[in-house]
C-alpha cells in the first residue's frame, strides 16, 4: 500500500509535468547550435578514411588525368556528413531531471525509465498517449530538428569555410560563438554533463521520492 500511494503521488506529478506549457521549454538558438556542431563534428570524425582518394574534374583532351584529392579533405565528405545531420537530432531524448541544455541527451531519460519500470511492476501509467509511442521524439526534440535545418541552411557557407580552412578550431567556437550567437546567448556552451550517479534502482527510488516531496 505504501508503494502504491507513492506511485500515485509520483504519477500525479508526472501528469502535471507532461501537461505543462511545452512552448516554455522549446530549445533556444544556443542549444540548437550546440548540438548541430556536436553532431556534425562526430559525423565527420566517423567518416575519416585515411587512404581513400577521389578523382575530380573532367578528363582533358590532352589525355592528362583528372586531379586527385584525399577523401578526408574533400567536399564530398562534408556534403555526406551534412546531408542527414539534423535527422540525428531525433535520436535525443529530453531528460527533464537535468538543467538547461543538459536535458538533451541520447538514450532514455531517468524519468521515462522510472515510468517504464512502474508499468512493468503493474502500475497503471497514463501519459495521455499509447505506450508504444513513449519513445517517439518529443515536441522539444522535433522542434530542435526543424531549427537545426533552418540554421544549417543559413550558415552553410560558414560551415564550409570552417571545414576547408579552420578545422584546427573547434566548430562550436567558430560557428556558435563567433557567428550565430550574441554574447548574452552563449550560456549553454559552458554547460557540461558529468554523468549520472548511483544505480538504476537508486535513481528510480530517488526520483520518486524527490518528485513526491515537491508536491
Amino acid at each position: 500500500m505504501q508503494f502504491a500511494s507513492v506511485a500515485v503521488i509520483y504519477l500525479l506529478h508526472i501528469h502535471i509535468f507532461v501537461g505543462a506549457d511545452d512552448d516554455a521549454r522549446l530549445p533556444n538558438k544556443c542549444e540548437v547550435c550546440k548540438f548541430l556542431t556536436l553532431e556534425l563534428q562526430e559525423a565527420l570524425h566517423g567518416s575519416r578514411r585515411s587512404k581513400e582518394v577521389l578523382e575530380v574534374g573532367e578528363v582533358l583532351d590532352t589525355g592528362r588525368r583528372r586531379k586527385t584529392i584525399k577523401y578526408n579533405n574533400s567536399e564530398t565528405r562534408l556534403m555526406e556528413a551534412m546531408e542527414n545531420i539534423c535527422e540525428r537530432i531525433l535520436q535525443y531524448s529530453v531528460h527533464a531531471e537535468r538543467p538547461g541544455s543538459l536535458r538533451y541527451s541520447k538514450g532514455a531519460s531517468q524519468t521515462m525509465t522510472t515510468l517504464k519500470n512502474l508499468v512493468h511492476k503493474g502500475v497503471k501509467v497514463d501519459l495521455g498517449l499509447p505506450y508504444e509511442l513513449w519513445d517517439e521524439p518529443s515536441v522539444e526534440v522535433t522542434d530542435m530538428k526543424k531549427q537545426c535545418e533552418t540554421m544549417l541552411e543559413q550558415y552553410e557557407e560558414a560551415v564550409e569555410t570552417w571545414y576547408f580552412h579552420h578545422q584546427d578550431e573547434k566548430l562550436e567556437d567558430f560557428l556558435c560563438k563567433k557567428r550565430v550567437l550574441d554574447a548574452a546567448e552563449r550560456e549553454c556552451l559552458t554547460e557540461v554533463w558529468n554523468g549520472d550517479s548511483g544505480t538504476e534502482e537508486d535513481a528510480e527510488g530517488g526520483a520518486t521520492t524527490r518528485l513526491a516531496g515537491e508536491l
